[in-house]
């Protein structure tokens, strides 16, 4: 499967990206890029992208899938249309920020599970005749 993605080039401490054209088998630093696509530099205060969307386009339609970086990156230059996707790894997703009511609506709803559960583990007293 082909694959969009950014490669990483450049100097320890001074990141810039190449974006490329691979088999998704090939390791990332193998440096065996079917094409290269475009470049983009994440220390600029614009964070300065060159990318022929034209190229991107084209394999696109060919079956090329985008990594999700890559999926963000052209959205926000309106390369392409859609819903940005949470690139972070699946260990650490992005945390909402609860609102009071919602903390305030989720410790009474813990504490009532807690007053259930203690209400059925209490033995029914059943009177001796």
């Amino acid at each position: 499967m082909l694959m969009i993605r950014l490669q990483r080039v450049g100097r320890i401490h001074e990141p810039t990206f190449r974006v490329v054209l691979v088999d998704s088998k090939r390791s990332t630093k193998s440096g065996q890029a079917l094409e290269i696509l475009g470049n983009h530099d994440t220390r600029k205060a614009k964070n300065n992208s060159n990318v022929d969307a034209d190229r991107i386009k084209y394999w696109i339609s060919k079956g090329a899938q985008l990594s999700d970086t890559m999926r963000n990156l052209l959205i926000s230059k309106k390369v392409i249309t859609g819903k940005k996707v949470n690139a972070l790894p699946k260990k650490r997703p992005i945390k909402k920020e609860l609102t009071e009511e919602e903390k305030k609506a989720a410790a009474d709803a813990e504490a009532k599970a807690k007053a259930d559960k203690a209400a059925s583990a209490a033995p029914a007293e059943t009177p001796k005749a």
